[in-house]
């Protein structure tokens, strides 16, 4: 299965619905689309099957951008806290 991405332009907002299973190779579409949504964007994940460590990581990029996540999943919220609480890895620190 692939990623659905589905925008929905309203007056002050914009909502990216996904649906399917969100992987690092669909990550450069959807930070597109979400530049696009303009200064108010949702990203309604009710019908996301799947994601990958790199969909998660992004997610997170986005709500610490302020872009609303609604509908996640439990596991999916779950997995952003502990990607959050994560050491960084620094690969120049070695």
């Amino acid at each position: 299965m692939t990623l659905k991405i589905k925008r929905i332009a309203g007056k002050r907002a914009t909502r990216i619905c996904l649906s399917g299973q969100l992987r690092s190779e669909h990550l450069d579409q959807l930070k597109s689309e979400v530049e696009r949504g303009g200064a108010r964007v949702t990203l309604d994940l009710g019908e996301l099957d799947l994601v990958d460590v790199e969909g998660v990581r992004f997610l997170n990029e986005c709500e610490s951008a302020g872009v609303s996540i609604r509908h996640c999943s439990a596991y999916i919220k779950e997995w952003m806290l502990q990607e959050r609480r994560r050491p960084q890895y620094h690969p120049e620190l070695g």
